[in-house]
């Protein structure tokens, strides 16, 4: 299956963060891939936002790099638009109480 275009746009936009954050932190490539227990190719690749690379490496380097606390907000419903609008459009237009049968210990008839 070939990865749609922005998909790939994100992920490298993604790897390109990546490097950014390891080059700000002055980590040499063999330190990161070491402490993300991966080879220095394969953080190359993640680096590149290779979407054959997985999402648990990917989520190990950003652990690695102190970036990890985002990635749980991803589909977070908080910041589902699409899908609160969604929700909201099956909302009934208006609720009816339900007719509950009462009893009444004092019925007239038993007087």
């Amino acid at each position: 299956m070939e990865t749609p275009i922005p998909v790939a746009r994100a992920l490298r936009k993604l790897g390109q963060d990546i490097r950014d954050a390891r080059l700000r932190r002055r980590i040499p490539m063999a330190v990161l891939a070491e402490r993300a227990s991966t080879t220095r190719k394969t953080l190359g690749r993640v680096e590149r936002g290779d979407p054959s690379v997985s999402l648990g490496l990917y989520s190990t380097v950003l652990f690695v790099l102190g970036m990890i606390d985002r990635l749980a907000d991803v589909a977070d419903p908080r910041f589902d638009a699409v899908g609160r609008e969604l929700e909201e459009e099956r909302l009934p237009e208006r609720v009816r109480l339900s007719r509950r049968k009462t009893t009444n210990p004092k019925r007239k008839d038993q007087e």
